[in-house]
């Protein structure tokens, strides 16, 4: 029989961390190796305990790449194609099979029969042209944004109840690909058509997916339950019809060291965001670690040359150069977070070398600091014209360490002379500052996606646009790249693309960073998207 729902939890994890850190609490046994598979035969049934860092935010399914809302929203959508994790190839999942011409400017899909949203509507052609309409085009009435993964988008066409066919004004080859991101999520014709706010909200979001809401507190917890219809999973999964598991309970946690000892005490199942520091003590106790690789632009710090400190690229390259990435790793995380070697993690598509050019080197950034004019002060901080060395940064809650990781960078740049304020992650003026240039020089970022296109996602004036960039020169390379047909030339670009970032110094790419969870030894059919996000379909209870 699988294991029945577990005893209150929210009450009991303060306890159960606390009980954990006093004794030697946890499992015996060895830890599964990541992407071993289960022993035994898959059973139905159970409650999995999964046990979020930071609470979701706006659900609105293009805004949704933050990781909590992935965890949610991999569990209530399908989208269109699957891209396999090992093979990072388009794989059929709602969309049968499709056609794209030789431009790229236009793709046929050809849908399933009979799937259903939850609420009984068919997921046919008609809505599924109008979730990619408003992904494609947004909607300025509704305050819906464009998605970041489609590119020259010009209208949708349903040919019949099973095909639709997309139309774009220039090739737009990342578009396939963008049918399987978490963006893509395909939901019911009344969701798409609500207002921002409101699509941003959990009750309102109606999707396909072997999962549905069952309960939510927000903030605090919520529970999803199977969908006993379900049947369409993609073709390649090794488990069709319903999901195993009966329902899943996502608290969201944010001690660390509850979410450890939770998980270690029996009181959990599953959590995210296991901290480098305690990765040892995860496996020591006899559970799994899973490091998954997020495959996109790297952990980095990002400097906007709209500063009127940083519009110097001397001084953008003294940075660059004075930070050293390796002493973060090995000071703060473990190997599961390899040193970048350049803006995007090695496994991205387009990937190059630039090791050698960001290599650390303070002598030459001191000297380029002595070159731009900027000479140290009494109190070490060099000065020029009368104003300080001196640039902000917010803590990025998202990113893992941050506060550490920027502390650390500051110590670096404080023997150089500069001095890095760093700000605290809910600063009330966050939300404001974080869009100056002059207040903010710096953004602690990342995002995953594998495609080419997640180079255009991080740096585009019209997407996230991380360095606030006024460089012409960058977006039009970024348009390049997005409507190159061919997969070679396209690379090509992305790595043209990189050598310029590093050159201009817009970026120090830090470290390749994973999504660590971590997972109880009775837990089975862990499974990943491409870019780490959880997806709970096959996971069952022994």
């Amino acid at each position: 029989m699988s294991s029945s729902a577990p005893r209150p939890v929210l009450a009991s994890l303060a306890v159960a961390a606390a009980t954990c850190l006093l004794s030697a609490c946890g499992g015996g046994g060895t830890a599964p190796a990541a992407g071993a598979a289960a022993a035994g035969k898959p059973v139905y049934g159970g409650t999995l305990t999964y046990l979020e860092h930071q609470a979701p935010t706006c659900l609105y399914l293009p805004a949704a790449g933050f990781y909590p809302n992935g965890g949610v929203l991999n569990q209530l959508t399908d989208k269109l194609t699957w891209q396999n994790p090992e093979t990072l190839k388009i794989e059929p999942w709602i969309a049968t099979s499709w056609e794209v011409n030789e431009d790229a400017t236009r793709y046929t899909f050809h849908l399933r029969d009979g799937v259903t949203f939850s609420d009984g509507t068919p997921l046919d052609a008609d809505a599924v042209a109008a979730n990619f309409d408003v992904y494609g085009k947004g909607d300025p009435k509704l305050k819906l944004p464009v998605a970041e993964f489609v590119n020259n988008y010009e209208r949708s066409e349903v040919v019949d109840k099973n095909t639709v066919r997309f139309h774009f004004s220039k090739p737009s080859p990342g578009f396939l690909q963008g049918t399987s991101v978490i963006g893509a999520g395909l939901v019911s014709k009344k969701t798409i058509s609500l207002p921002y706010e409101e699509q941003c909200q959990l009750k309102n979001v109606v999707g396909s997916g072997p999962f549905t809401v069952a309960k939510q507190v927000v903030d605090k917890e919520i529970d999803l339950a199977a969908r006993k219809d379900y049947d369409w999973a993609p073709k390649s999964s090794g488990h069709q019809g319903r999901a195993y598991l009966d329902q899943i309970k996502i608290i969201v946690t944010p001690e660390d060291n509850v979410r450890v000892g939770a998980l270690t005490s029996g009181q959990a199942d599953y959590v995210r965001y296991v901290q480098a520091y305690d990765e040892q003590t995860v496996k020591d106790a006899g559970f799994a670690i899973y490091a998954e690789p997020t495959r996109g632009v790297n952990n980095g710090l990002y400097l906007r040359p709209a500063n009127s400190i940083l519009k110097d690229v001397r001084v953008r390259r003294a940075l660059q150069k004075g930070t050293n990435a390796k002493e973060v790793v090995d000071t703060l995380f473990t190997p599961s977070y390899p040193v970048a070697t350049s803006v995007l993690s090695h496994l991205a598509q387009g990937y190059v070398d630039l090791s050698k050019e960001l290599a650390y080197d303070p002598g030459a950034a001191a000297k380029l600091l002595d070159e731009a004019g900027w000479v140290k002060g009494a109190d070490g901080v060099r000065e020029k014209d009368g104003v300080k060395l001196q640039l902000g940064v917010f803590v990025s809650g998202p990113q893992p360490l941050s506060k550490q990781t920027l502390e650390l960078v500051g110590q670096q740049w404080a023997k150089l002379g500069v001095k890095l304020e760093i700000r605290p992650a809910d600063a009330g003026t966050q939300a404001v500052d974080i869009k100056n240039a002059e207040k903010t020089a710096i953004a602690h970022s990342m995002v995953g996606r594998a495609d080419q296109d997640v180079i255009k996602s991080h740096f585009h004036t019209k997407n996230r646009d991380v360095i606030l960039s006024n460089d012409a020169k960058l977006d039009r390379l970024l348009e390049e790249e997005s409507a190159l047909p061919d997969e070679a030339a396209r690379n090509a670009k992305v790595a043209e693309i990189q050598r310029y970032v590093v050159d201009q110094a817009y970026a120090i790419p830090l470290f390749e960073e994973p999504q660590v969870y971590g997972v109880a030894p009775n837990v089975h059919g862990v499974a990943f998207e491409a870019v780490a996000r959880p997806s709970f379909y096959s996971v069952w209870k022994s």
